[in-house]
C-alpha cells in the first residue's frame, strides 16, 4: 500500500524566514491602521468644517492610499506558495513618514522593516523567490 502525503512538500530553500512572516504581518496591520486613520482624519475634517474640509481631503486621505499599498504588499509577502516580490524600501520610508499623521505604529513598522531587510536570511529569501522562473 502506497501512502500519499496530502501535505505539500517544500524544499528547505523555499522556507520563509520568521522575520519575513513578521514583516508581512506587521505591514498588513499597519496597512489596516493607515486605511482607518486616513478615513478617520478625512471624515473628522469634513464634519468639523461642515463640508468645507473637502478641500483638504486629498491631503488627509494619503494614509489610506498608503494603507492600500501596504495591504497588497503584505498579502504578496504572506502568500503561500511564495510569489516573486521585491522588498519595498519606498513603503517602509512612507510608513516612517506617517508620523506626520500621528500614526506611531506605522513609524515603528517602517523602522523594523528596514532593520529586518538588513538580515542576511531575509535578503537571501527575497533573492531566491525573485530568481525563480515565473510559473
Amino acid at each position: 500500500m502506497i501512502e500519499q502525503n496530502p501535505q505539500p512538500t517544500y524544499s528547505n530553500a523555499m522556507l520563509k524566514p520568521g522575520l519575513v512572516t513578521a514583516l508581512g504581518v506587521m505591514t498588513l496591520v499597519s496597512g489596516i491602521i493607515n486605511i482607518l486613520t486616513g478615513l478617520g482624519i478625512t471624515t473628522a475634517t469634513v464634519l468639523a468644517t461642515l463640508g468645507i474640509g473637502l478641500i483638504c481631503a486629498p491631503i488627509t486621505f494619503l494614509p489610506a492610499i498608503l494603507g492600500i499599498f501596504e495591504v497588497i504588499y503584505a498579502l504578496k509577502i504572506l502568500a503561500n506558495p511564495p510569489v516573486p516580490v521585491q522588498f519595498s524600501q519606498t513603503i517602509a520610508i512612507l510608513e516612517i513618514l506617517c508620523i506626520a499623521f500621528g500614526n506611531a505604529i506605522a513609524l515603528i513598522v517602517g523602522i523594523l522593516a528596514l532593520v529586518f531587510y538588513n538580515d542576511a536570511a531575509v535578503k537571501n529569501y527575497f533573492d531566491r523567490i525573485n530568481a525563480q522562473p515565473a510559473a
